[in-house]
């Protein structure tokens, strides 16, 4: 019985290795494409932060954005009265450009 599950692990593992991995995450201005819907996800809002940041003249990047909350925090602070960003910038910034 064992030796049957350590066969299928196996067989599973090699056939996770021989395929390629095509399930990139595709966003479209701060939504995720799942299943057909757009959806509001951290990983593309943080996204689209970066993009506006960068149309600003900020030198950000996206993994910055979202590995960094006082980076994110400082930015929405500048752009988050765009209306590209002001949904991300909710939470790092919840009191608009108030300091």
């Amino acid at each position: 019985m064992f030796r049957n599950i350590f066969v299928a692990a196996g067989f599973a593992a090699a056939l996770m290795a021989t395929t390629p991995a095509t399930a990139a995450i595709k966003c479209s201005g701060g939504y995720q494409m799942v299943q057909g819907s757009l959806l509001a996800t951290p990983y593309c809002q943080d996204q689209q932060v970066a993009q506006v940041a960068r149309a600003h003249g900020i030198r950000v990047t996206d993994s910055e954005i979202r590995n960094n909350p006082n980076t994110k925090r400082n930015v929405c602070r500048t752009i988050g009265r765009d209306n590209r960003v002001y949904l991300a910038c909710l939470e790092s910034n919840p009191n608009g450009r108030r300091f």
